[in-house]
């Protein structure tokens, strides 16, 4: 019964990030057109518009990118800590196909970015190759339909989820400018309460949501980013791996719709606005450029192929049932596709904003570049002619 559950809402997850993807280019084309007329001017004003009071008062971009985020990453963090607890990374022998491929599509796309930018002024920028967009990806590969086995979906799934914890722990350590520890020790005294209340049994959300929104402001203020509150906010929520629904799936089910259908559309309309310049087109052949998009489409193929081919041979882990080699070649083509995250990271590498043009711009190029080649080449598969001896569910 505890796996129905689980598949119900991984289904409801895939579904959303079906939907999404589809809504996410809708904004991404309208962000676009907006910076490229007569409107870019108004529009960027009104996302400077300041809201909020007293000490709390943000543009509205950066309630978008701080505070609606921060909302984002507390789904990505329930995702991951049910898939931890009794979802594909519950076990061992599941969690480490997906950890080990998640770790070379990690590691392969910072070297070739660090290689094309080392000693550089964008050499800050090595962790925007590294993230795996979920909507994206879980949008483009549905399209395939049967073409690929589900498994492979699956498999998809879980390594943008783990993909994700990655950027965040990079995020989290690598770009924070200046910390205020007096800050940090009150958030960490909100966190131990979070703790306390999972400890005894709490299951009441408003007792984890209240302290939440404390634990946002004091990380806030702390120097770290805030959206971090969100993922440590969420792996202090209570679950379980029986039949009964937690307040972990229950808040997972209160999420995963505005997330998808307004949060991430909203961010992607916020800051997809890329105005073309002549000079762009040259960016795209610039050290930063070529450092995003080698790194995303070849360092995320590379790294995701070799590690799970490292990792198969060595009996770690198993490939996804009815899934072949091919098939992890073009699952990682797509694991090319960084849209949110990578812009996001963007934000945090650089101050000059032809610098952040140009990474947009390339992110962009990039995870078209990986969705069209990735598409065609699983498209092009005969599943028949691919299959594996004995394979095991990932």
């Amino acid at each position: 019964m505890a796996k129905v559950i689980n598949l119900y809402i991984f289904n409801k997850f895939f579904r959303s990030g079906q939907v999404s993807g589809i809504i996410l280019l809708f904004c991404v084309a309208i962000s676009l057109f907006i910076a490229n007329s007569d409107l870019k001017e108004t529009f960027e004003a009104f996302l400077e518009t300041k809201l909020g009071f007293g000490t709390v008062n943000y543009s509205i971009l950066a309630w978008i990118n701080d505070v609606l985020m921060a909302i984002f990453f507390l789904l990505v963090g329930l995702e991951i800590k049910r898939e931890l607890i009794e979802g594909e990374l519950s076990t061992v022998k599941s969690a480490s196909l997906p950890v080990i491929a998640a770790m070379g599509g990690m590691l392969f796309p910072a070297l070739i970015y660090f290689l094309f930018n080392t000693g550089k002024e964008t050499g800050a920028g090595w962790g925007i190759p590294m993230a795996t967009d979920i909507a994206f990806a879980l949008a483009i590969i549905s399209l395939l339909g049967k073409s690929v086995p589900v498994s492979l979906k699956i498999f998809l799934a879980a390594l943008a989820i783990v993909d994700d914890l990655g950027a965040i722990l990079v995020i989290a350590i690598f770009y924070t400018n200046q910390i205020h520890f007096e800050y940090l020790a009150y958030a960490g005294g909100i966190l131990a309460l979070l703790i306390l209340f999972n400890y005894m049994g709490v299951k009441n959300l408003f007792f984890y949501l209240i302290p939440g929104i404390f634990l946002w402001y004091f990380i806030h203020h702390s120097g770290i980013h805030a959206t971090i509150a969100g993922v440590l906010l969420a792996l202090t929520i209570p679950t379980n791996d029986t039949a009964v629904e937690s307040p972990l799936e229950r808040l997972e089910g209160i999420l995963t719709t505005p997330v998808s259908y307004l949060i991430m559309p909203i961010f992607a309309l916020a800051n997809t606005n890329i105005t073309f310049q002549k000079e762009m087109l040259k960016g795209l052949i610039s050290p930063l450029g070529l450092g995003i998009i080698f790194g995303l489409f070849a360092g995320k193929t590379i790294g995701v192929t070799l590690f799970s081919w490292l990792a198969v041979k060595l009996k770690f882990a198993d490939l996804p049932t009815g899934a072949g080699w091919k098939h992890i070649l073009g699952l990682g083509m797509l694991a090319g596709i960084g849209f949110t995250m990578s812009i996001f990271i963007s934000l945090l590498s650089f101050v000059d904003p032809l610098h952040i043009a140009e990474a947009k711009f390339a992110i962009l190029t990039a995870s078209v570049f990986s969705g069209i080649v990735g598409f065609v080449f699983l498209k092009s598969l005969n599943s028949d002619d691919n299959l594996v001896g004995e394979n095991v569910p990932v």
